[in-house]
């Protein structure tokens, strides 16, 4: 048994119930390089996950619920949670861009133009072009996000070449640049918010930071919680602010419409022609008008498609829009409204109301990316990269609210660390763009590699796309390489050491694999050999999560040796997560009898998607009755997690410092009983140490 505050091993990944690190068995479908999905550990599940309810099979998850929300209400849902990020970005992308190396960006017609120009062909080509009229297109299942494309790659190209192999390393680098983002957006996003009040009163200035510390501080402690009761209250909020962007930003453009003109691309190579340098540094603030592009296709999964297009074309794309020509228009007009255009577009009496709706926006704004990241880290746990997490489901009715405490911690200390120390938005604007750009162009050259590999684009509209969206991003990434030195390295920091660790677990998942196998032996020979040399029987059924049928779980081997026992029913359960949301219960469960029918051992696979939660006596509630080797009560059934020590050892395939990152991770991996939600009281845990 194991006993509390005991050093853990490694639990194999959640949908193996033993250690994770040596789950590699089976015959991959879709999970990462090397790796059998039956393997992947679990995100979803957690000892208050309810049942899952699933669609259709083959039917996406975002137009599942398009069929019983509706368009509208799903669009509304979208704007709530989709554009937060990018929708709050006016409160500091023009401010950031005039106030650049100490003004190098003049308040002056060509230069307001220039920038307009820039601002606004950014968002339409980039988000409008790339991400909703390309991008939206690569649905893995329903699903969206750089992990999920860089899956879908690998199961369109077979899963075993070498670009496969590339694509996944790409994701992760993709979700190690995305949790340096998680850090810096709630940081810069609030302060932007709260610096309002300086403008209401310059005398407020000193509580801008307390403030933005006490907001980040709740909104940090609330995630157990779950968001499923405030997130209603997303879209009608976000609709105000997306309409609040229009009614401030109109009037300015009504009483200059001269500030039109900036539409016209023209200006952008009249600005790089009079000033190269200063647009090429520049375009590294530009990008702030475009973060949060991303979410635009991560949460596709939980929209649809076209909810995501309507929110974006009818609302949001037009009022950003508005808005960014609005701050031109008064900065051309007004050059020391530089000092924070958005909300000097307000009226005086307007102001002080206006920071309340702006920080209630970035509070979404926020919120929207923590629960990417908890989203990331499920992904990243499942195709094994990270090793299992304790994870909270905190609806009963929406299987991707989830809380991640390990993650959130870790962001908010991360979080808190930035604001004390940039202490401002504008210098933290300074360390923001890396992780984005370096997002946009990965998803990028997935997005291309997946349609000229699986869809067979004609290779010259490869190339023009590639010139198109890569020499634009490029360009951006270029610019905010600038930055290194003045906190762009963070980010890229932050992604290094998230890179280092997957990377550093999965390969040690392999290198466990390979040595675990040796031990655990066949299960074909295990069953001869009892067949052939049988053992007392005891009352009772004995369940032992197992990644696969081919080798005998470490547990079951370790109670016929020391007991000299076996069960009268012996159940061996293989969980093997499929690359589609769900799969409907039907077809969840395969049962076979090993060869014989006499014997009481039987295997069962369940299949699951990776939404569903990984209910090992729920699904075993199913089984129950399908064949006559699983005739028993579930509900007194004994579980038996096979558990390997994994210790620190001389053997080779992995320097001795990532040996150690491992093992760490190892022994602080979180149980597969929480998990598998498997009963406390009838689980029992064995098995042996193996050297890595």
């Amino acid at each position: 048994m194991s006993t509390p505050g005991e050093p853990q091993s490694p639990d194999r990944p959640a949908d193996s119930g033993s250690d994770p690190v040596t789950a590699d068995r089976t015959p991959p479908a879709a999970a990462a390089p090397g790796r059998d999905p039956s393997a992947a550990p679990s995100a979803t599940s957690s000892p208050t996950a309810p049942a899952t309810t699933v669609p259709a099979a083959g039917v996406p998850i975002g137009r599942a619920n398009a069929k019983k929300a509706g368009l509208a209400g799903l669009a509304l849902g979208a704007i709530g949670v989709v554009f937060g990020d990018i929708g709050t970005s006016p409160l500091y992308a023009m401010q950031t861009i005039f106030s650049i190396d100490d003004g190098a960006v003049r308040p002056t017609e060509s230069d307001v133009y220039g920038v307009v120009s820039l601002v606004f062909w950014s968002i339409t080509l980039i988000v409008s072009v790339k991400y909703v009229a390309f991008v939206l297109r690569a649905d893995n299942d329903g699903e969206g996000g750089i992990m999920a494309l860089a899956a879908l790659v690998r199961s369109k190209l077979g899963g075993r070449s070498r670009v496969a192999a590339a694509a996944i390393v790409l994701g992760v680098l993709g979700a190690s640049l995305f949790y340096g983002d998680s850090l810096i957006t709630p940081a810069i996003s609030v302060l932007s918010a709260v610096e309002g009040l300086e403008v209401v009163d310059p005398g407020a200035a000193d509580l801008v930071l307390p403030v933005g510390v006490a907001i980040v501080v709740v909104l940090f402690l609330v995630q157990r919680l779950g968001t499923h009761k405030i997130g209603r209250l997303f879209g009608p909020v976000m609709i105000i602010w997306f309409v609040v962007l229009i009614v401030t930003g109109l009037p300015q453009v009504i009483e200059h419409p001269g500030i039109l003109r900036a539409l016209s691309p023209t200006h952008i190579v009249d600005f790089v022609a009079d000033h190269p340098f200063t647009a090429f540094i520049a375009m590294g603030a530009v990008v702030l008008s475009i973060t949060g592009a991303e979410a635009l296709y991560a949460d596709m999964g939980h929209f649809g498609r076209r909810p995501i297009r309507t929110s974006w074309f009818c609302l949001v794309f037009p009022a950003l829009v508005v808005n960014y020509m609005g701050q031109g228009a008064l900065i051309l007009h007004d050059p020391a409204s530089i000092e924070n255009p958005f909300y000097l577009l307000a009226p005086g009496w307007a102001r002080l109301p206006l920071v309340v709706l702006a920080t209630f926006a970035t509070v979404i704004a926020s919120q929207a990316v923590i629960s990417g990241a908890f989203s990331v880290s499920k992904q990243a746990v499942r195709l094994g990269y990270l090793p299992q997490l304790r994870v909270h489901q905190t609806s009963e009715k929406e299987s991707g609210q989830i809380y991640v405490p390990a993650v959130n911690w870790l962001l908010f200390a991360g979080v808190l660390v930035l604001m004390l120390a940039f202490e401002s938005s504008s210098s933290l604007a300074t360390a923001y763009g890396l992780a984005v750009t370096g997002t946009l162009l990965l998803t990028t050259t997935l997005f291309l590699v997946l349609a000229r590999s699986a869809w067979h684009w004609p290779l010259w509209w490869i190339v023009v796309l590639g010139i198109v969206f890569g020499g634009t991003e490029l360009t951006f990434f270029a610019a905010n390489l600038t930055k290194v030195v003045h906190g762009g390295w963070l980010p890229l920091l932050v992604a290094v050491v998230v890179v280092t660790v997957m990377l550093t677990w999965h390969k040690g998942r392999l290198l466990i694999t390979t040595r675990r196998e040796q031990a655990e032996g066949s299960l074909a020979d295990f069953v001869e050999h009892i067949r052939q040399h049988p053992l007392p029987r005891s009352p009772g059924t004995a369940v032992f999560p197992h990644p696969t049928k081919t080798t005998t779980p470490l547990a079951l081997k370790a109670n016929t040796v020391f007991n000299r026992v076996l069960h009268q029913h012996v159940v061996v359960v293989s969980i093997r997560t499929e690359n589609v949301p769900h799969i409907p219960p039907d077809e969840r469960i395969t049962v076979d009898d090993l060869g014989y029918t006499d014997d009481g051992i039987v295997h069962l696979e369940l299949r699951v998607g990776f939404q569903d939660a990984q209910d090992i006596p729920g699904m075993l509630r199913m089984a129950v009755g399908r064949s006559d080797e699983l005739d028993f009560d579930p509900d007194t059934a004994m579980y038996f997690l096979s558990r390997a020590a994994i210790e620190r050892g001389r053997a080779p395939g992995m320097a001795r410092w990532r040996k150690r990152i491992f093992v760490g991770l190892a022994h602080n991996a979180a149980s597969p009983a929480l998990a598998f939600k498997l009963p406390e009281d009838r689980t029992v845990v064995m098995g042996s140490r193996i050297d890595l």
